[in-house]
């Protein structure tokens, strides 16, 4: 698959050095909005802010047959301090715009980074028609961000596709987030939260065949088959975890499905095993000469 048309905002995220490392750096155009280090004078990057500078957006983005807009607020970076701090939510629902405007000029399609965080603390299997009822303040934003894109794509005349994914592992506050010391629930049958997940390397793939599809839905989930038990994530990586009484309103499962996904990739059951998933995070840290526990607070814009 060619990716030299796609136009990836906020490559320096998690999701961006997951993208590089599995695709390669020379396929496709990475965003950045200020360099750090030698490699970014290489061929590929353009730095800019999409906020700040759409000029700079419209001339990336021209020639380009999709724009993946990975920049965004997370929680970690909300409210932090210093020099070109993202601190409001509501960029995300901005950089989303942005990216839609620069897909009416340049004709692409437009991919939105939303979450899982936008269903809220509903238990059980989840699909794309499930309501939104996002607790958090991400949550909703990302949930106030898919709306408004949708209208803007249908005022515009831009295909948009935003893309709920689930915890990536590594990425994630629980391999990426462990220490030792760390506590997990345990709920009365004995099992730790069950959740979805999907590995670095797979996450690769998926976003990768979404990017060349024909045509896609207004809004898909992106993780591996089934649910996983968090302890059982921790165990297939030999990381030490202390069971802890689960609090009445914690939710023992919460599974996105993959059915609508499944019809542009191939996706297994094995995708989402434990250790499927801790080979795939512990490759990708190696290759990206990263800790193994990446700092949470790592993103992109």
């Amino acid at each position: 698959m060619d990716f030299t048309r796609v136009l990836v905002l906020g490559a320096t995220g998690r999701i961006g050095g997951i993208l590089r490392r599995c695709w390669g750096a020379e396929a496709a155009q990475w965003q950045s909005r200020r360099g750090a280090g030698p490699g970014w004078a290489e061929p590929g990057w353009a730095i800019f802010d999409p906020l700040q500078d759409s000029g700079a957006l419209a001339r990336a983005a021209r020639g380009a047959t999709a724009i993946l807009c990975l920049a965004g607020v997370t929680p970690a970076r909300a409210g932090a301090g210093g020099e070109g701090a993202i601190g409001d939510m509501s960029d995300n629902t901005a950089l989303a715009e942005a990216a839609i405007r620069a897909g009416a000029v340049s004709g692409a399609r437009v991919f939105l980074t939303s979450s899982a965080a936008v269903y809220g603390n509903q238990a059980g299997f989840l699909d794309e028609a499930s309501p939104l009822l996002g607790q958090s303040a991400y949550g909703r934003a990302k949930a106030d961000m898919e709306s408004r894109g949708a209208a803007l794509g249908a005022e515009l005349g831009v295909p948009v596709c935003a893309l709920r994914i689930g915890n990536i592992a590594g990425a994630d506050a629980i391999l990426g987030g462990w220490k030792p010391g760390f506590r997990l629930d345990r709920f009365a049958d004995g099992h730790s939260p069950r959740r979805s997940y999907i590995g670095p390397v797979t996450l690769a793939r998926v976003l990768g065949a979404l990017v060349v599809a024909d045509e896609l839905p207004a809004v898909l989930n992106i993780a591996a088959p089934g649910g996983v038990e968090m302890g059982a994530l921790l165990d297939a990586a030999g990381l030490a975890w202390t069971a802890q009484p689960a609090p009445e309103a914690a939710i023992p499962e919460v599974v996105l499905s993959v059915r609508a996904l499944s019809a542009f990739v191939t996706l297994s059951a094995r995708d989402g095993l434990a250790q499927t998933l801790v080979d795939e995070w512990r490759d990708m840290s190696r290759q990206e000469g990263r800790p193994m526990n990446w700092p949470m607070n790592w993103t992109g814009r």
